[in-house]
């Protein structure tokens, strides 16, 4: 299996907009990647959850078949874990399950 975990900790839109996002959906589009799987981690949760141009972004990443996780103890802190839940991304605990991808055969790259 051919399978990528991005992880997205920057709370800096730009970022996100230019360079994380396109490059999801169109590693999606084009067959890069068997498995593609969002983890929003630290300040991008606020961005996830308030921002409506990366709203729409995320649409996108969705539309694309593209999995998205939250960590818990992150959206706990920014007060959103209830409107990321809401919107049909995988909210819990983290560390666990990425210490599990880090150990795996999948790619991480994180931003």
């Amino acid at each position: 299996m051919n399978k990528l975990h991005v992880l997205w900790t920057t709370g800096e839109k730009e970022v996100a907009m230019k360079v994380i996002f396109p490059y999801l959906i169109n590693a999606k589009a084009n067959g890069w990647w068997d498995e593609i799987n969002l983890i929003i981690w630290g300040p991008s949760a606020i961005l996830a959850a308030n921002d409506e141009d990366i709203l729409r972004q995320l649409q996108d990443v969705f539309d694309s078949d593209i999995t998205v996780e939250a960590c818990l103890a992150c959206t706990d802190a920014y007060s959103v874990s209830d409107k990321l839940a809401g919107m049909g991304i995988t909210v819990r605990y983290m560390g666990g399950p990425f210490t599990e991808y880090m150990q795996s055969e999948a790619k991480v790259v994180t931003f």
